[in-house]
């Protein structure tokens, strides 16, 4: 008997590195904010706020879309102080109809360009390592400021995208405008 590998699969976890942060897999440690965060009020754009049961399915899907599709979340880790001040992911499966760049921050990093620096980051490995042609970011149309960050990473609107909630606002970012 033999085995097949699937390309989409990886074997390990990339961890990827910009001027202040370290882009790493999720880990234990994580859990308590992460959690925190979609039991609040500031989880409103990503479905929330959700219960303990279903931000536990959330933190561990993100985890494990990494063996299962070749992608997935990284929380994003100052590099300075060590400190997780979110999430950058790219998600796929039956709740997203293609492959969306998604990003969080905690309130204590929010304004301060983090969430931009990890998503070119996870955007451009995807296209490089990946050799993914395109990704999208849903985006709820009141999320003023991830509109913008998607906006400021170049992408372009796409109405005719299909998406699970069909209030969102679709932006396609495309590897041959970054690379």
């Amino acid at each position: 008997m033999s085995a097949t590998v699937l390309a989409d699969q990886v074997t390990t976890i990339p961890v990827l590195q910009t001027d202040r942060l370290i882009l790493r897999p999720p880990e234990m440690k994580d859990w308590p904010r992460y959690a925190q965060l979609m039991a609040s009020d500031r989880s409103v754009y990503l479905g929330g706020p959700h219960g303990e049961t279903a931000a536990w399915g959330m933190f561990c899907h993100d985890a494990a879309l990494w063996p299962l599709i070749g992608h997935g979340a990284l929380m994003m880790e100052e590099r300075e102080t060590g400190l997780c001040l979110g999430q950058v992911g790219i998600n796929h499966g039956p709740l997203f109809p293609e492959k969306e760049l998604g990003w969080f921050v905690y309130p204590e990093a929010q304004g301060r360009g983090f969430a931009y620096e990890a998503a070119i980051a996870l955007r451009d490995w995807a296209f490089r390592v990946r050799g993914l042609e395109t990704l999208v970011s849903y985006i709820h149309p009141d999320n003023v400021r991830s509109i913008r960050l998607a906006e400021r990473m170049g992408t372009l609107r796409d109405a005719d995208a299909a998406r699970h909630d069909p209030a969102d606002l679709v932006f396609r970012h495309l590897r041959n405008h970054v690379l």
